[in-house]
Parts: C-alpha cells; structure tokens; sequence
C-alpha cells in the first residue's frame, strides 16, 4: 500500500509517460509531450465528448487519464476527486511504479492523490500468501507544495493506522493489547504515553470501566496520550476521548449474532481514531497540546457480569442504574470525562460507536455530532467535515430528553427511551462534563462489510483525517 509520496516538479522523460494523468482543465494537456493528433484526440474524447477518464496506451504511454469532475460544491467537487483517485490506484497497482501527474493549476490533485493512498490499504496481517504493491507514490506536479505533500502523507498514514487496529480481531487485539499498541506507536510516532492498570483503575474509581469489565478474564486498561510541544499556542488542552470496547457481545444482554455481534471487534473503531489523530498530530508537530484518553475493556457476559438492574456508582457521585448491559460504550466514557476535568481542558471530543440509533437515522454517509461546546468550536469541526467529506450532522440536545433516563432507584438509568437513542446516549454523557464537550457517534461510518471506492471492507479509519484537518486549521487560526 502507499505510505510515501515522492514529490517531483518536472518530467523526467516527457516521452515515455506510465501512470495515472489528473486534468483539471483542457490547457492542462499543454504541459505533456503529446503529439498534436493525440493532443487532439483526447482533448475531442475528454472534453468534447466529457468522458470523466480515459486509457491511453501506445508504443511509449502506458496512461489513465482523469478529467477533472465539476460541481458547485467544494465538498462533492473534492469527493469526485478522492473517487477518481481509488479508481487510479486500480490501475497503477500492477505497475512496477505507481506515478501520478497533475501538471498545471490543479486544485483537486490533492483530493485525487488522497483517494488513490487511500484506496490502497491492505490489511494482509493473516493472509499466507500476500501480494506486493508499490508503496511510495511518485508525484510530478508543479502546483502541490511539499508541505501540503507531507500533510497529506501523514494524514492517511495515521488513517491507515486506526484501520489496522479496528481490523485486528478481539483474539489478539484485547484491551491490554491495545495498550501495548499505543505504547508501540507513542514511540514510534513521537507522543508520551500512560497505561493504567486494573489496580490503577480500581483506585481512581473509574465505576463505569469496572462494571463493564466485570464479565471478562482479561484486565481493563486506561491509556493516556500526551502531543506537549515546547511552546503550545493554546493555554488549555484540547482533549480526545475514543471508545475502547474491543469486543461487545452486549453483556447478559447478549446480542445476535447475524450483522451485529459478528462486527463487534469494531466497537473500539472510536478509540482506533483517537490514537491514529495522536499519531498525526505527533508526527506534525502541531504546537497546541492534545490529550487523548482510552479506556479499554472487552463487554462478556462472564460470572461476574454486572446485570440490568445493578447500580453504579461514579467518582462525581453520580448514580447509575444499569438498565440494559449492552449500553457498555457510555458506561465507560463516563469514566474517561470525568477524568479529562483534571487537564482543565479548552475542548473535549469524544469519538464512539455509540448508537445503532445514530446509524439508523444518517447511515454511513456521516456521523452524529451534539454537544455543549461553542457555536464556533462546532462550525470549525463541521467545517474540516466538509473539506475531508467526513461530514457531521448536528443533534439537538434539548433538556426534554433528560425525562428518558430517570430512574426509580438512581440518579439516571443508562438506557433511553424508544426514540432518539443517540441523543439519549448523548444526553448520559451530558451528566458527566462540566467543560466545552462535543460528541461523535460514529456507529455508521466506522466499519464496513464491503468496499467503497477509496473506503476498503473493514474498518474506515473514519474521523482520522477529520480531526486532524480540524487541529490543523484550529493551528493556524490561532497564529
């Protein structure tokens, strides 16, 4: 798969061209060594009769050439590219090189060389026999800059680091596991880390990860991720929370098997793209400080497995009455709020499969956000949405909804009503935060059966990029 990309601004043998051609315009041809027949030719093909790409083979090109796909949104514009480019990577694969040119002023090249990385992830982990592709794109362009290069590289090769760990399956990616991951990469890319164990856990009173855990043989973690650059240019950390049920079978509130149980090794996919964004960050060396935080644990219905019925009790001396064992994911986020108060933060963002509600209502064309946190904060995360086409849709969380999770015997129950699931879900963590939060319940894009363009089968790495596009922009907004 490609993880390096080798910037270059000139042809080195304008003669014989083999690889991918992206066009944003017909003046863009100028810039090729064609000769004129062929010139005119694809300009009549590509612009005369608009096909969107086109092969083009003789004695010296070996060529796929795109045509730029226009639309009045930036957003579709950009995503037509990033398709382009996983149908590119389709045909540069069983080169010997995979070169893209975008010679001349092209300003989807970007997006187009996004979704040609993109589309070529391979999780061959468990394969015997395993294939080899190219692994660094060579790009002739005269227009990308070596840091927009750079961003773009780190960006899907963190992207590609949260896929891998949602692909792992719960055999050996168990929540101890997990954390020897995130030690592994802290090193590798650049970011302290803290793993707490049970003892650690059980001190600090993290209720939440214990009960959750109760069911399971193997130990609970709590992972902390540190980006402190010399000289932040925030004064208060901006925290990420993800998510870290390594496997769900729902509890004693088991769930079936067919389409859902079958899929749980994805239910930490939100703790997956909390340690991926850390990675990009480290390795950018953004100068704001970023906190992430991962509790861990696997939801079985074992001996000890806490029951519907059960009350919970938080260091916030908030009490929680356990309805349904299967509602595990906000249980132990809970824990992981509460203890984001102690870095006095200026944004908390949590990141979970949270919700079948959340899938049923956008699907996996987005993701849930809600939340207490600014207007401004808000439109700056849905604003990075757009550019990276991993779009947020904003829920209410109006106080009406506290009605659902009143209990006879606690505080709050952990379970909602019939309808608006992922608001509720929502609205339990609301009890827990006492600084700007925002929520993403990611529960429909996150993971897929089959592929989809640049988005392989398994898991997306969804919000990856997203986030990091926000930190990125946050960075230079604040210089």
């Amino acid at each position: 798969m490609l993880t390096a990309i080798s910037l270059k601004k000139s042809l080195d043998n304008p003669a014989a061209l083999q690889g991918v051609i992206y066009l944003s315009k017909e003046g863009d041809l100028e810039h090729y060594a064609f000769e004129e027949k062929e010139k005119a030719f694809l300009k009549n093909m590509l612009f005369s009769k608009n096909k969107e790409q086109l092969t083009f083979t003789n004695g010296t090109h070996q060529l796929l050439i795109f045509k730029q796909k226009e639309s009045s949104s930036e957003t579709y514009k950009a995503e037509y590219a990033r398709r382009a480019g996983a149908k590119a990577w389709g045909f540069l694969k069983d080169l010997d090189a995979a070169v893209a040119y975008g010679l001349g002023e092209n300003a989807s090249l970007a997006p187009f060389l996004e979704g040609c990385m993109l589309a070529s992830y391979s999780f061959q982990k468990y394969k015997t026999e395993k294939k080899t592709f190219p692994s660094t794109l060579e790009v002739v362009a005269n227009g990308l800059s070596q840091q927009e290069a750079d961003f773009l590289q780190l960006s899907i090769n963190a992207t590609f680091v949260a896929r891998t760990l949602v692909n792992e399956p719960a055999i050996f990616l168990t929540a101890p596991q997990l954390s020897e991951e995130i030690e592994a990469l802290g090193k590798e890319y650049g970011f302290e880390t803290e793993i707490f164990d049970e003892t650690r856990i059980a001190s600090l009173k993290m209720a939440g990860l214990l009960a959750v855990n109760a069911g399971s043989e193997l130990p609970p973690t709590f992972s902390i991720m540190c980006h402190r650059p010399d000289k932040p240019i925030n004064d208060k950390p901006i925290v990420l929370v993800g998510k870290g049920v390594v496997y769900d079978t729902g509890g004693l509130s088991l769930k079936p098997t067919a389409n859902s149980m079958d899929l749980m090794k994805s239910d930490m996919a939100g703790a997956a793209t909390v340690v991926g964004t850390m990675c990009a960050v480290a390795k950018l060396n953004l100068p704001i400080e970023v906190i992430g935080l991962i509790p861990a644990t696997d939801n079985r219905p074992g001996y000890n497995a806490v029951t519907p019925g059960d009350v919970i009790e938080y260091p916030n001396g908030k009490t929680v009455e356990i309805l349904n064992t299967d509602a595990e994911g906000r249980l132990i986020l809970a824990d992981a709020l509460i203890f984001a108060q102690k870095y006095n933060p200026g944004l908390v963002i949590d990141v979970a499969t949270l919700t079948g509600a959340a899938m049923a209502a956008i699907g996996k064309e987005g993701a849930v956000m809600m939340g207490t946190a600014s207007q401004e904060w808000k439109s700056q995360l849905q604003q990075a949405g757009e550019i990276t086409c991993e779009r947020l849709v904003e829920f209410p969380i109006w106080e009406e909804y506290d009605k659902q999770l009143k209990s006879n015997i606690a505080d709050i129950t952990n379970l909602g009503g019939p309808t608006g699931g992922a608001i509720t879900a929502g609205k339990f963590l609301q009890h827990f935060i006492d600084f700007e939060w925002i929520h993403l319940d990611i529960a429909g894009p996150a993971y897929s059966k089959s592929s989809d363009s640049y988005k392989p089968a398994g898991g997306s790495g969804f919000g990856v990029r997203l986030l990091t596009r926000f930190l990125s922009n946050y960075t230079q907004s604040t210089k």
